[in-house]
């Protein structure tokens, strides 16, 4: 039904991108300005074939991110039931067995009985509690003064910060890129393409910097005041700016990024996984040991 809207805009003498722009959930921004300087400069054919090229490498990304994730969320969602199940019905099975010793329990295994009748007591009231925490959470990042708040904190944490702004990077440097080659103004393409970004304080940083651009600043030197962006970014950009190949410029310090990303990404994921089952070994290990206390200390017990 879209695509026929579309036709008949077209067949009513409304340009493509005029038309694209009526469905702004489908074609955003970036899409519509880049199909409409195709019109102008009669490479439509081209500008179209590197949107399409675009958007598959962003949804492929967007696969292996989600495909690379399933695996940690399943580890961790089946540890925490594990290690619940454990405490509420396995633990105090087994801890009945030393309610009957008069003289005092190791500190260990008492820190595992006050855990588990807290996890009888309260285990359906804490799920229901986590629930309602993440409900809440959701609606109120809502917000936009919420929104902001976290926004600041990611940028605040060590190793979140940087694969913030990398990410953020990337899909801004991309979009300009395709804008730039498809023979729209870096300004333009620089306003456009802050839609993309997604945290706020970079979103806003990068606004300025384009406000700056258009006061008569270079683009590398707007970029670089927002303390976002690396190095290597802003030497490309500064390269194409004065070879006229901007383009081009905008469009490897995309790919190398990305391609830092990616890496950084796996990294992560790799160290995540192992991480998380010697996590759940050490918890295990200390429920059994908890366990296995009083029995070492069978005779002193009942003696």
């Amino acid at each position: 039904k879209m695509l026929l809207a579309v036709r008949s805009r077209v067949l009513e003498g409304h340009a493509l991108s005029d038309a694209f722009r009526e469905f702004p959930r489908i074609f955003d921004p970036m899409y519509c300005a880049s199909v409409h300087a195709g019109e102008q400069s009669g490479l439509l054919d081209l500008v179209m074939e590197r949107l399409a090229d675009f958007m598959e490498s962003r949804q492929s990304l967007q696969q292996k991110t989600r495909l690379a994730l399933i695996y940690p969320i399943l580890l961790t969602v089946v540890s925490l039931l594990l290690v619940t199940g454990l405490l509420t019905f396995v633990v105090p099975q087994i801890i009945q067995v030393f309610e009957g010793f008069d003289q005092e329990l190791p500190i260990l295994t008492q820190g595992l009985i006050t855990l588990s009748d807290f996890f009888k007591e309260y285990g359906l009231q804490l799920i229901i509690g986590i629930i309602l925490v993440a409900i809440s959470y959701g609606q109120l990042i809502q917000i936009r003064w919420m929104s902001t708040q976290r926004d600041r904190i990611m940028l605040r944490l060590p190793l979140v910060s940087y694969l913030v702004r990398l990410a953020n990077s990337a899909r801004f440097t991309r979009t300009m890129s395709i804008l730039v080659s498809s023979g729209v103004p870096a300004l333009d393409a620089m306003k456009i393409s802050t839609e993309v970004i997604s945290n706020s304080m970079i979103h806003k940083s990068v606004v300025q910097a384009a406000d700056n651009v258009r006061e008569g600043g270079s683009i590398a030197g707007s970029l670089s005041k927002t303390g976002y962006f690396s190095p290597l970014v802003l030497q490309l950009i500064t390269n194409g700016e004065a070879s006229g190949k901007l383009g081009e410029m905008l469009e490897r310090s995309a790919k190398a990024e990305e391609s830092e990303f990616e890496g950084l990404t796996a990294l992560f994921l790799g160290i995540f996984e192992p991480a998380m089952i010697l996590l759940m070994g050490v918890v295990v290990l200390i429920i059994v040991l908890a366990i296995l206390l009083p029995i070492f200390n069978l005779n002193q017990l009942v003696g």
